[in-house]
């Protein structure tokens, strides 16, 4: 299965590949750019993060620091909410509105949000599919089985459902922290325009991730004959 030099392949991932790597490059300047700036209340991102979970009664989650560069997340399992080396103990706008961020998260959470649920739902399904999609659609290849083909392609189905999934969930949570940034006192008036812009630019590394999994699943399909109504080698 050379899909590398298949002209199909190529048609449909070129434009998730360019979003992708546009996006990327936007959301580091953007963070850069506002990672330079400290807010007017010196607050560190886990200080915001800690402040706008206990304005929500939250007292329960714990904020730790996890080293990498934006590798910022909230674990719902363990009710942690984990800030990268740039936001942990950063004082500018970009880190607390990634921290606020991952605090609505916490906010989810808590109130039961069923979009985060779903999410948390499929992970340990994407954890395994993700891993194995791949290999079992080579096996169909080899053996030339056209129903592990399939198998494989709906496995690899999970993980996109899981990037779609994924956009109501980040959206929401950075609509929180935009909201509660400034009602708790966390940014004065006239920051959270610099903290929002942040978190736009991250949403859309999330939209370039789920359009280059559904363009990825676009072309599976068609090729196992699940789509288009028979299978081209």
């Amino acid at each position: 299965m050379p899909y590398m030099y298949d002209s199909l392949y190529m048609i449909l991932m070129i434009p998730g590949l360019i979003l992708g790597f546009l996006t990327s490059l936007y959301v580091k300047s953007t963070f850069n750019r506002y990672s330079q700036t400290a807010s007017r209340r010196w607050l560190t991102g886990a200080e915001a993060a800690t402040e706008m979970l206990r304005q929500a009664g939250i007292f329960d989650v714990r904020v730790e620091h996890i080293s990498g560069f934006l590798s910022d997340h909230y674990d719902p399992t363990s009710k942690t909410l984990r800030l990268s080396d740039s936001v942990y103990g950063s004082q500018s706008l970009a880190a607390i509105g990634v921290a606020c961020h991952e605090a609505g998260h916490a906010l989810q959470h808590a109130e039961g949000y069923a979009w985060l649920g779903l999410r948390s739902a499929l992970v340990p399904v994407v954890n395994i599919g993700s891993k194995l999609w791949f290999y079992i659609c080579i096996v169909g290849y080899i053996i030339q089985s056209l129903a592990v083909v399939k198998f494989g392609v709906l496995v690899f189905g999970a993980a996109a459902l899981f990037s779609i999934v994924t956009l109501p969930v980040e959206w929401n949570a950075s609509a929180r922290a935009k909201r509660i940034m400034v009602s708790a006192g966390i940014l004065d008036r006239g920051e959270e325009d610099a903290a929002a812009s942040v978190l736009n630019a991250a949403f859309l590394t999330y939209v370039a991730g789920a359009i280059s999994s559904l363009m990825t699943l676009l072309y599976f399909l068609i090729r196992s004959g699940l789509l288009g109504g028979r299978r081209r080698d």
